[in-house]
């Protein structure tokens, strides 16, 4: 998704930011209508069995379009993985698609119908918002 790819440029600016104050937990997000969404996050999560997840995260918002089972494989590639264990995760997943679709679940839950969706301290906010929305509510939780 480009609003995806858009925010996570804002995430990084956050992060740097405000590195002692923010931490972010992602949550997978696949939507209905994206037939490579959940081979996407799993084969991410396959990444990060291998610690590579963020790696592999910044390759596929870097190549949007390149979600087929042999960009993935090509991505892992690029992030430095063991081949050999990715493409047996990739075979018999484990837990992995469960985790992403229940991700998907507790989001729903939420409220949230669309990617990106961020919450700062419950603070809901939807879509690839500017910078100084999530500097705003940062500062206010804050108190500073």
């Amino acid at each position: 998704c480009p609003y995806c790819g858009k925010a996570y440029e804002t995430v990084k600016q956050v992060l740097k930011d405000y590195p002692d104050d923010v931490r972010l937990v992602y949550r997978d997000f696949p939507l209905d209508f994206h037939q490579r969404a959940v081979p996407a996050a799993v084969a991410a999560n396959c990444a990060g069995d291998q610690d590579k997840y963020w790696e592999f995260h910044d390759l596929l918002m870097a190549n949007q379009r390149a979600l087929e089972l042999e960009d993935l494989t090509g991505h892992a590639k690029t992030a430095g993985l063991d081949m050999d264990t990715f493409n047996q995760c990739l075979e018999n997943p484990g837990d992995h698609v469960a985790e992403v679709l229940n991700d998907l679940e507790d989001g729903k839950k939420l409220g949230v119908t669309g990617t990106p969706a961020f919450f700062v301290n419950g603070i809901f906010l939807n879509g690839a918002v500017p910078y100084s929305q999530f500097k705003d509510i940062i500062e206010r939780e804050l108190g500073t």
